[in-house]
């Protein structure tokens, strides 16, 4: 045959695009899905009323996310694609599941004002998110700035904007529509402002990093304590963790001050004109008379 009907180095050329992605990959990608799965079976339980299972979903995909980054970092498996995927399901999982469960729960007796509200924190968590994705591309902020995140996280508002619903479960007799409805309606849209405030919060991504020596015990026996009282006190570890969570907010802003403070006097010291160096001036040579003023 004269011609063929194909051309193989083409064909070949156009498969050796694809090549085996590792597994390093894929596992920071299948926690995330494993957290999403997590987000969306939080809003099936409270649609069954199922509230209690609905908040460990709810923590359980916020121990997931911490995770997914961390992990993804450490196997040098982080990708664009794992990055977009995780967005996503942050906004399903700590936007879009809170909201509904804070609507199924009690918001509902608002009817369309309970919505609202309900609506006002997806909408800022959708907000948050992606001024989150422009700020990580920014190439003009400093260094120590990586230490903040501009507003509360995805995660820290959902397990602080279910505060109402711990204090409920803890304390079964406090007057649910006549107290903690109210407070949970100004509540919900007070962190909702929170998420999308430019208010520098600690984010605690260089934490961790490096542990002393002679601390590796003691971290071991505080994560195991601390998930040993979250699974037997879980409505008591969540109410003290947001209300300190909420309390210690303004140290990060007074922190990010210090941060701004320290780079302007460095600024202001390399703007500074620097003086020039003293320069031996010779003194005048001795008159001489008999010297003529000026030779042709």
């Amino acid at each position: 045959m004269l011609f063929s009907p194909f051309e193989p180095d083409r064909i070949e050329a156009h498969r050796r695009r694809f090549r085996a992605i590792p597994v390093r990959t894929l596992l920071p990608n299948l926690i995330t899905l494993l957290a999403l799965c997590a987000g969306l079976t939080a809003i099936r339980l409270a649609s069954e009323q199922r509230f209690e299972w609905a908040l460990y979903a709810i923590v359980f995909a916020a121990l997931l996310d911490g995770m997914d980054g961390r992990l993804a970092r450490m196997l040098k498996g982080t990708s664009r694609f794992g990055a977009e995927l995780d967005s996503l399901a942050d906004f399903v999982n700590f936007g879009v599941a809170p909201a509904l469960i804070l609507y199924q729960w009690g918001l509902n007796e608002f009817k369309s004002v309970g919505w609202i509200a309900a609506l006002v924190f997806a909408l800022c968590a959708a907000l948050r998110l992606a001024r989150f994705n422009v700020l990580a591309e920014d190439p003009n902020r400093p260094a120590w700035a990586a230490n903040f995140f501009v507003g509360i996280p995805a995660p820290a508002g959902a397990i602080t904007v279910l505060l109402p619903l711990y204090l409920e479960l803890l304390f079964p007799h406090l007057p649910h529509y006549v107290l903690v409805m109210p407070l949970a309606f100004v509540y919900t849209l007070f962190i909702a402002f929170l998420m999308i405030s430019r208010l520098p919060v600690f984010s605690g991504k260089r934490v961790g990093k490096r542990v002393p020596p002679e601390m590796v015990l003691p971290v071991f026996v505080l994560v195991v304590l601390f998930f040993a009282l979250l699974i037997a006190y879980p409505w008591w570890v969540l109410s003290i963790g947001t209300v300190a969570y909420l309390a210690c907010l303004p140290l990060g802003w007074v922190s990010y001050k210090e941060y701004q403070r320290k780079d302007a006097v460095s600024a202001a010291a390399q703007a500074a004109p620097t003086p020039a160096p003293d320069i031996a001036v010779p003194p005048p040579a001795p008159a001489d008379d008999e010297r003529p003023v000026r030779l042709n």
